[in-house]
């Protein structure tokens, strides 16, 4: 009888994981086409109407939601925030924003350890290259793109094609749009195309953050963890010329007057209401293969996690070792240590629910559907399959590579990267002094900025474990020479090896670097063995990379192309689906709900202050909690954000659709208004971004009135309590 029932379970988890069969709590919208969901989203509460979510034609929803971004990646989105205020106020993570507060912190004005608040607008900080993209429209394309296009070209002829209609697209998006910037994006494995418009605004203000005791609270630990504690919001204003249009930051320009700004509601969320989260969700891969999902826990995942592990190994006694440590390497360390944990949670996850089953059990119902049709579709699995494996040895070497050698260590590839940048001007400009001079004052600046963040003796410690981890966990035939030539010389002394490296380097240190710059010479940079050691694992890197046989490209690309295609004629008739995320804009609704992740284990729907106090670690470790938080808890100062029960609620959880980029996104109520910030998701269901779970997925969000107490009663920044929108 037992057995007969867990077949019974197993067969209802793969109903749900078939794609047209999905659940209301399932899919990250096209905002333009949510419309198509009304039914399903009234029943789940919602009580405004698409119009209100999305259009062009009038202040709307998607007005007030801000994908954050860098400068020149005008369409990748690293988080998501959302406007607060009339006066351009945002709202985000605290981990969206941790990388301004490091760069913004020094032993002095610790940021990072004491919080950051501006009392007034003339104290709010700017941070060139931060950006803040606002939708303006979205248009189907797909019949133009498509036009161009058919089975007989090659892959790199659809790849010119697309390319060359695409740039009309988005000319014409552009000149009917002054002042915006647009791009035509793919969707379901380049069978639709969207083009997207944005306006997007250069002069990002950072406003406020809670200590990271408080914005990073449970560390590692919690990370991707339920129940959760962590006050995980930071505040930025958007600032625009006097006229109203993006600029660049000036003394003169003014906040934000926005089109639409989000009230935020504190009455409360029960289990059972309604949620909608908005944001910009990064990558998923919903409808990877068996074979792909091989590759993704077996060579992705898996090494991600191991060569980490030795990074961070490193730096948590780095920077152990001293405050100023510590402030450097905070941002590099948060950002490792994410993706990290992420990688080895996933593969938990994937193999607990046996992802790989439901694939293998799509796939034969794909086949059967694809016996007597086209031959494209015939042939897409084995396409698919054949990719995989002719890149499969490529794969884990250039993982070895990147997450070793190139990204692991900085020094390298920063001397690499700066000294071929100094010999390539210096040969255009020999006969020029005044821009030779201009040249070495920028080279100045931009390794200035690089060695703020620097330490030499954690460089050195991360350079002889990394180095050493690669040479002897790498495939031999991928094994770089100058790592074969470092064991033989060194006799396997990776320390020794590194502090040779380092020390014989005129990029050893700024004082260092300043004093060649002094006097500069070309053939010293040439001979350099940082410079040297860069180049070397740079063209190690490229090696790999252009050695992948072009044939296993073009098979995946066509193969998962035509496999998505035929999913989708599969499923024509049935609920609509949702394509991959892909940093586009999107829309995710469902409710609050508590669940039970195993046996004998139930989880609330919320937590409140009282688990902070609960969870209280020594100073310095992952659950410190500050004095002041202590003393206002004590006391019971809660005002207005307290819930019926005289309890300050922290966070919640929901069934939202969310993927990294969605982190900051706004969760709001059957009304559109706030009521709290998404942030994370649960280690449970951790294989959400390849198969998304129904019973154990959830959201992980900041409750409004936790952000709001903290704003209000501990940090005391009356000035911007009184620009938001209440809601009691």
């Amino acid at each position: 009888m037992k057995n007969i029932f867990r077949k019974a379970i197993f067969a209802l988890a793969l109903l749900l994981a078939m794609p047209g069969i999905s659940r209301a709590d399932e899919g990250m919208w096209l905002l333009n086409l949510i419309g198509k969901n009304y039914a399903d989203m009234q029943k789940a509460g919602f009580k405004l109407t698409p119009e209100d979510i999305y259009s062009i034609n009038q202040s709307c929803i998607k007005d007030a939601i801000v994908g954050l971004g860098n400068e020149g990646r005008a369409f990748w989105h690293f988080c998501t925030g959302e406007i607060i205020s009339d006066q351009g106020l945002v709202s985000t993570n605290h981990h969206c924003g941790y990388g301004k507060l490091q760069e913004h912190s020094t032993v002095e004005h610790d940021y990072l350890r004491d919080g950051f608040w501006a009392y007034s607008k003339d104290q709010e900080l700017p941070n060139p290259g931060l950006t803040a993209s606002i939708l303006v429209s979205i248009e189907d394309v797909t019949s133009q793109v498509l036009a161009v296009v058919n089975d007989q070209m090659t892959e790199a002829q659809r790849a010119e094609a697309v390319a060359k209609v695409s740039e009309m697209l988005v000319a014409k998006g552009k000149s009917e749009n002054p002042g915006c910037e647009a791009s035509v994006r793919p969707m379901f494995n380049d069978n639709q195309y969207f083009l997207f418009v944005h306006r997007i605004y250069k002069d990002v203000r950072l406003v406020g953050a809670p200590p990271s005791s408080m914005g990073k609270f449970g560390g590692d630990t919690d990370n991707w963890m339920w129940p959760r504690h962590t006050c995980d919001f930071s505040l930025f204003r958007i600032y625009t010329a006097p006229d109203g249009s993006p600029a660049a930051y000036a003394a003169n320009n003014v906040p934000l007057k926005p089109k639409h700004h989000l009230p935020i509601n504190i009455k409360g969320v029960q289990d059972g209401d309604f949620a909608m989260v908005m944001g910009f969700p990064g990558t998923t891969d919903r409808f990877l293969t068996s074979y792909g999902l091989e590759e993704t826990m077996n060579i992705n995942n898996k090494l991600v996690y191991e060569i980490r592990s030795v990074k961070i190994n490193v730096l948590r006694e780095q920077m152990a070792s001293s405050q100023a440590t510590r402030i450097k390497y905070a941002s590099k360390y948060a950002s490792c240590s994410n993706y990290w944990k992420n990688c080895h949670e996933a593969n938990i996850a994937l193999r607990k629910l046996d992802v790989m089953s439901v694939k293998k059990d799509l796939e034969a119902q794909y086949a059967d559907w694809a016996r007597g049709k086209d031959v494209k579709y015939i042939d897409a699995l084995d396409h698919i399959k054949k990719g995989y494996a002719d890149r499969a040895a490529y794969q884990g070497a250039s993982l070895y590579v990147r997450e070793g050698l190139l990204s692991g260590p900085e020094l390298p590839w920063q001397g690499y990267r700066m000294g071929r940048t100094l010999v390539a001007s210096y040969e255009k400009a020999a006969d020029k002094p005044e821009m030779l001079q201009h040249i070495n004052s920028n080279v100045i600046k931009s390794m200035a900025g690089f060695y703020k963040d620097y330490d030499k003796a954690t460089e050195k410690k991360l350079i002889a474990a990394l180095f050493e981890y690669v040479y002897k966990n790498i495939d031999a035939k991928f094994v770089p020479q100058f790592l074969q030539d470092a064991d033989k010389k060194f006799k396997g002394d990776w320390a020794k090896y590194a502090d040779n490296l380092v020390e014989k380097s005129i990029f050893a240190d700024q004082a260092t670097f300043e004093k060649f710059m002094a006097k500069p010479n070309m053939k010293t940079i040439q001979k350099d063995p940082i410079f040297l050691c860069g180049q070397a694992i740079y063209e190690a890197y490229q090696a790999i990379n252009s050695n992948v046989p072009q044939s296993s490209v073009d098979e995946l690309n066509r193969g998962k192309r035509d496999f998505v295609d035929g999913i989708l004629k599969m499923n024509e008739g049935k609920r609509f689906m949702a394509p991959d995320a892909n940093s586009t804009i999107r829309c995710t609704y469902g409710n609050v709900k508590s669940y039970r992740p195993r046996n004998a284990v139930a989880y609330d729907h919320f937590t409140t202050l009282d688990g902070v106090i609960e969870k209280e670690g020594p100073v310095g470790g992952e659950f410190e909690v500050p004095a002041r938080l202590k003393e206002l808890y004590k006391a019971k100062d809660f005002g207005q954000y307290a819930n019926a029960e005289g309890q300050l609620p922290t966070c919640f959880i929901t069934t939202n659709d969310i993927t990294g980029g969605n982190s900051g996104s706004p969760v709001m109520d059957a009304e559109g208004r706030l009521i709290g910030l998404a942030f994370d998701g649960n280690s449970e269901a951790m294989s959400g971004d390849i198969s998304f779970e129904h019973n154990l997925q959830r959201c992980i969000c900041l409750d409004a009135r936790y952000m709001l107490w903290v704003i209000d009663k501990f940090a005391g920044a009356k000035n911007l309590i009184d620009e938001i929108d209440i809601v009691k």
